[in-house]
């Protein structure tokens, strides 16, 4: 795998597929907190995008248009879509940086960036594993990666399944929805909670996700929500009992030194439930340490 000196900026405005609005201001907050600037600081060349087309759920309510089942299936299909899409269009060794937006982008990020096999690492507090069998809320931000091992929606499964899920490796999960504990167990998906976080540290987690996905490239799907709250306050749906700075940081820079991640999401960013823009500048730093930034 050659190494990797140009990044592509892609922002998703969208919180369709969220209980809770704010979080289509993310791409902003994350801008803002100078995440190419950073980069660039690193020696990388980086190029945004700008935004994919995404509606506002106040504009879908005045045409007359409700969630139902799914909520905003529709809407949320033809986003990621159009993302798959232009992922898919990104001349090889690229690096593309997917700024949202609720997690439900991911869907298009990773199976856009799925051009060959692909371990994928999600480093989140929530498994996203539900159906909508299994889905207290019927949200769609709660459900892509089971999407992406090809369980759900056949309208969504159909232009999304795109990994194996004994390629997918979970990090720092601390809550689940009983339908979730079992499809997790049934599909065979690696899930490391805070339980084993505590008890074995980030360092070994980070060394056995390296093993477990070996001779893959890597896609990082990190949710704002994994970091503690007291750290990260604006999130889609905060939790307590997070990671850390430093465990957040060395695993970025663990797999970093790996040099086998290829893309990544960054997730769940809520300007307005943040302080002072701390959640988006904090997300900025671990993106930095993921793309090679050093202490020393």
């Amino acid at each position: 795998m050659p190494p990797m000196e140009r990044v592509a900026i892609l922002g998703v405005p969208m919180d369709l597929g969220a209980g809770r609005r704010g979080v289509d201001m993310g791409p902003s907050a994350l801008r803002y907190a100078r995440l190419a600037e950073e980069l660039e600081a690193l020696g990388l060349a980086v190029e945004d995008l700008g935004d994919v087309r995404v509606p506002v759920a106040e504009t879908l309510r005045r045409k007359g248009l409700r969630p139902s089942g799914e909520n905003y299936l529709e809407e949320i299909r033809q986003a990621a879509l159009e993302l798959k899409e232009r992922l898919r269009s990104l001349p090889e060794g690229v690096f593309p940086i997917v700024l949202g937006g609720d997690h439900s982008l991911s869907m298009g990020s990773v199976s856009g960036v799925a051009r060959e096999p692909l371990g994928v690492v999600w480093v989140d507090a929530h498994a996203d594993f539900n159906t909508p069998e299994t889905s207290p809320s019927g949200n769609i931000h709660g459900m892509p990666l089971a999407v992406l091992c090809g369980l759900g929606h056949p309208r969504l499964t159909e232009a999304f399944q795109a990994v194996d899920p004994k390629r997918v490796v979970l990090v720092g999960v601390r809550s689940l929805d009983a339908g979730e504990r079992r499809l997790l167990r049934e599909m065979g998906v690696t899930v490391y909670t805070m339980h084993e976080v505590d008890r074995l540290g980030v360092a070994r987690i980070a060394e056995e996700v390296l093993e477990r996905l070996s001779g893959l490239p890597l896609h990082v799907s990190l949710d704002a929500d994994v970091l503690d709250p007291t750290l990260a306050p604006g999130v889609g749906t905060p939790v307590p009992g997070g990671l850390s700075y430093r465990e957040a940081h060395l695993l970025m820079e663990i797999l970093a030194q790996s040099g086998r991640v290829r893309s990544l999401d960054l997730v769940e960013v809520n300007p307005i439930l943040d302080e002072r823009n701390r959640t988006a500048e904090m997300m900025v730093g671990l993106a930095s340490s993921l793309l090679g930034k050093r202490i020393l």
